[in-house]
C-alpha cells in the first residue's frame, strides 16, 4: 500500500523554507512575510465570502482569491525563476481588476463622508480584508525597492486592489453606513 504524503515536511524546523522556485531561505525573510500576508487576506477573504448575501460580491470575493494564489506565487519565486511561472500579474490581470472596480464603482453611490466599517459582517470582513491588503502592499513595496520583486504590474495591482475590496464592502451592505458631513 502507497503511504500517503503528511503535510509536515520538516524542513522548515530550522528556520527555513523552500520558495516555489526551488531555493531555501528564512521564514522571517521579507519574501516570506509578504506571501505569508497574502494568505492571511486570502483567508479573511474566504471568511467575508462566506457571510456574504450578495451573491455578486461573492463571486468577486472568490476570483480575488483565486487572483492571490498567482500573486503569492510569484512572491514565493525568486527574480531569475519568474519565467517559469504558468501566470503571473501582468497587464491583463491588472486590466481586469480595472475594469472589475470600474463597475462596481458605477453603481455604488459614493459617501460624502468616511465610512464605518461594520454595516454588516461580511462587509466588516471585507473591510478587514482592506486593511491587510494594504499591508500586503507595503510589503510588496519593500520587494520592489530591495529588487526581489521586478513586476511593476503586480505592485499597481496590488495598489488597485484596496480601492476594489473597499467598493465591493459598500455593495454588500449596499452603502448604509456612510457618515454624513455635517
Amino acid at each position: 500500500m502507497e503511504k500517503k504524503p503528511s503535510i509536515t515536511t520538516k524542513t522548515g524546523d530550522k528556520g527555513q523554507t523552500q520558495l516555489f522556485s526551488g531555493e531555501f531561505v528564512s521564514k522571517d525573510s521579507p519574501r516570506t512575510d509578504a506571501y505569508g500576508d497574502i494568505d492571511e487576506l486570502n483567508s479573511i477573504l474566504g471568511v467575508a465570502r462566506n457571510l456574504c448575501r450578495n451573491e455578486e460580491v461573492a463571486g468577486a470575493l472568490l476570483e480575488i482569491q483565486r487572483d492571490l494564489f498567482i500573486v503569492a506565487a510569484e512572491l514565493a519565486t525568486g527574480e531569475e525563476h519568474v519565467g517559469r511561472l504558468e501566470n503571473r500579474v501582468d497587464e491583463e490581470m491588472l486590466g481586469l481588476l480595472e475594469s472589475r472596480r470600474e463597475a462596481i464603482e458605477a453603481v455604488v453611490a459614493m459617501p460624502s463622508g468616511f465610512v464605518i466599517p461594520g454595516g454588516t459582517v461580511a462587509a466588516a470582513h471585507i473591510d478587514h480584508a482592506r486593511t491587510v491588503a494594504r499591508r500586503c502592499e507595503r510589503k510588496v513595496v519593500k520587494l520592489v525597492e530591495g529588487g526581489l520583486v521586478g513586476n511593476q504590474h503586480l505592485l499597481v495591482w496590488m495598489n488597485r486592489l484596496s480601492d476594489y475590496l473597499w467598493l465591493l464592502a459598500r455593495l454588500e451592505e449596499d452603502s448604509k453606513t456612510f457618515l454624513k458631513d455635517d
